[in-house]
């Protein structure tokens, strides 16, 4: 049997993807074959496409996490076995293809209450919010907490995971539509419309205080109103860029004691233990419905299709592509 894969040719524009067909190998000393049933896609994906974050050689295959069923097992794999439901998030990158070996200390066995579409568009984002919320700034009952985006993917997963903590969640969103979805997802307060002023809006809602924490995956000029939101020796922390690179932040906009943080959910998922507390807490997470709402789903083959939905901003949710 052949199975799909994604290639990217070289850093740029959608056009640089190309479907081709593989036959996957045996896995080798410690791997199992994971036949795909949903793949998620990242704005971390996006990243690596345009080269943002470039890949160590091209072509390459991108994605970072995927849902499946376990075709193979290697010598040396006894925690797995044929037909177990697993998902995967994190390194190495390589996602985009219909089946894959990968090291069975990176899979993690799904509950029956977790389908493999929930896992696929909800692990990574789920264990990037355990480290921003439990690891980056220890977020608890009455932390006061800035989420952007908050109708998106991981945003949503941080409203819901952030008022199960008992913290009280001010969201941004870009339309009244978003609004009721982040609504929905717990967000007690929202700052509606990209000619919102944030850091009015924000601190009329703290009684001028400012926030415990903003989380910022916006980038652009929106980091500086992130940093301008948080209260004295409060943090603000930058996760990504979908408006745009992050420009040069004076250090002075860090006064009186603020805290600016950059951190890596890859970086994160380097260690093995790491990687594997932050999986199973997400896990935990999907199972009491800390979960993304997907947005829309593609055929495997429809990759550029789908990358073209992420960078619109259209998509209240998580992509999938489904093999």
């Amino acid at each position: 049997m052949t199975d799909q894969i994604i290639w990217l040719n070289a850093p740029g524009d959608i056009t640089q993807f190309r479907v081709e067909h593989h036959r996957c190998e045996p896995p080798g000393d410690g791997e199992i074959t994971i036949r795909h049933q949903a793949i998620g896609t990242n704005f971390l994906d996006v990243y690596h496409r345009k080269g943002i974050y470039p890949m160590p050689s091209y072509p390459a295959v991108i994605g970072a996490e995927a849902a499946g069923i376990v075709e193979d097992v290697g010598p040396g794999v006894s925690v797995f076995q044929k037909g177990d439901r697993v998902a995967y998030a994190g390194l190495p990158i390589g996602a985009y293809r219909s089946t894959r070996n990968i090291a069975a200390e990176r899979a993690i066995k799904l509950p029956d209450a977790v389908s493999a579409k929930t896992a696929a568009s909800s692990l990574l984002k789920d264990m990037t919010a355990y480290m921003l919320l439990k690891k980056t700034y220890n977020v608890g009952a009455g932390t006061q907490v800035l989420i952007h985006a908050a109708a998106g993917g991981l945003g949503s997963i941080l409203v819901r995971w952030a008022r199960s903590l008992d913290a009280t969640v001010i969201g941004t969103v870009g339309s009244s539509e978003k609004a009721a979805l982040a609504a929905s997802y717990g967000a007690d307060h929202l700052i509606v419309g990209r000619g919102a002023d944030i850091v009015a809006d924000v601190k009329r809602l703290t009684n001028g205080l400012g926030v415990d924490v903003a989380y910022d995956g916006i980038g652009g000029d929106t980091l500086l109103k992130s940093i301008r939101s948080v209260r004295p020796f409060g943090m603000a922390v930058t996760i990504g860029q979908a408006a745009g690179a992050i420009p040069p932040v004076p250090v002075e906009e860090l006064r009186p004691g603020k805290a600016l943080c950059h951190p890596s959910i890859m970086a994160w998922c380097a260690d093995i233990g790491q990687y594997r507390e932050a999986a199973l807490a997400a896990v935990r997470a999907m199972e009491i419905g800390i979960v993304s709402q997907i947005g829309a789903e593609y055929r495997l083959a429809d990759v550029a299709k789908a990358h073209g939905e992420m960078e619109s901003g259209r998509s209240a949710g998580s992509i999938l592509l489904i093999p």
